[in-house]
């Protein structure tokens, strides 16, 4: 069943994955930045980082994105790892929290990878009943993310859009878009990318992922990695184009987990994000002021009156306007030296002795 939650505060624009090789350099340089993600099963202890992380939040909006839920598990999640989670979100209350549409656990053993689900009825009360643990447990909205994909199940009853709707309408919960997983998803199971955006439910996507891929040629086949390990490609900025396009300004994240480069290179593609949302905006704000001067406009509403319809007092109203002696209107003093000739109230019935260009002076009738 469908929960209401608080609607969430983080600002829609860019922002960064915190890795451990920045975070020094972010406080000590505290560079613009929209907001920062960290991944939760790296601060469910204590250390260094944790104790970094504490001073950041003070500066920094904070997104929490976990990986280790495994909300396709039928057992249902583990108990002692979503416990871990609460305590993460209540140590640093983060503005959006988050997790995957897989499954990763098997018979009490942790899987290094996030595994595909059937997309059908089955899969989809197993999911809703884990989101719903989950959300109840933190109280608060938790964002699920569609998956990169390199294979999928041929007897599913519907596809991952759909599924992600329907757990939506069910859960109350939010998506995560991840871009980046769209595309590689798409490209690898041959499927319409902009379409698989277009049938989610735009309100409910309250982050956006980009990131980087890897090419792996397999034969004949190219297959494409999401390895978090290079800058945005174009194909993926143009998928991002679209997105926004459609559902408005999100809070977006760069994603870059493998061959970590330095903090102004992850700055710099968050920057990029930011001025192609702004460029988006900018033009759907020209284009409808264009549509909007193109419109014809309305004209002066005449009255019309019938004669056979037109009542006496309507006609004596009329008959008493015209025969209405015009008062002479005395205009105050200008600056500027406007000549009063130049002025509506001295055009014709009227004549006006107009003072010379300089010395104008109200004028008689």
């Amino acid at each position: 069943m469908s929960r209401a939650f608080q609607p969430l505060t983080i600002p829609a624009s860019a922002g960064i994955g915190l890795r451990s090789p920045h975070i020094s350099e972010m406080l000590t340089r505290r560079p613009s930045a929209g907001w920062l993600e960290v991944h939760a099963e790296n601060y469910m202890g204590d250390g260094a980082g944790v104790d970094a992380l504490e001073k950041l939040r003070e500066i920094y909006p904070l997104s929490v994105h976990g990986v280790g839920l495994s909300l396709g598990s039928a057992r249902g999640v583990d108990h002692d790892h979503l416990q871990r989670l609460r305590r993460v979100c209540e140590r640093f209350q983060p503005d959006l929290v988050s997790e995957h549409l897989a499954w990763s656990v098997a018979d009490g053993a942790y899987l290094n990878d996030l595994l595909p689900l059937r997309y059908d009825e089955e899969a989809l009360a197993i999911v809703a009943r884990n989101v719903e643990t989950v959300q109840g447990t933190l109280k608060r909205q938790v964002l699920i993310e569609n998956l990169s994909a390199y294979v999928a199940f041929a007897d599913s009853s519907m596809n991952e859009a759909e599924f992600l709707a329907e757990l939506v309408a069910r859960t109350g919960c939010g998506l995560l878009l991840d871009v980046n997983n769209v595309q590689v998803s798409a490209h690898n199971l041959q499927y319409d990318a902009k379409a698989f955006i277009d049938a989610l439910p735009a309100g409910s996507i309250g982050e956006i992922h980009l990131a980087g891929h890897a090419t792996n040629q397999v034969g004949a086949d190219t297959v494409l990695i999401d390895d978090h390990g290079s800058r945005v490609p174009p194909v993926v900025w143009t998928l991002y184009q679209h997105a926004i396009d459609r559902i408005g300004p999100r809070p977006t994240l760069i994603e870059w987990d493998t061959d970590v480069p330095v903090l102004d290179v992850l700055l710099g593609e968050a920057m990029w994000a930011d001025m192609l949302t702004a460029s988006i905006m900018f033009s759907r704000k020209q284009a409808a002021r264009q549509a909007a001067a193109a419109k014809p406009r309305p004209m002066p509403t005449l009255l019309c009156f019938e004669s056979a319809r037109t009542s006496m007092p309507v006609l004596a109203a009329f008959a008493a306007a015209k025969a209405r002696p015009v008062m002479p209107v005395a205009l105050p003093p200008m600056e500027g030296g406007i000549p009063c000739c130049r002025l509506s109230i001295c055009r014709p019935p009227w004549r006006a002795r107009c003072s010379p260009w300089n010395q104008w002076s109200p004028r008689t009738c």
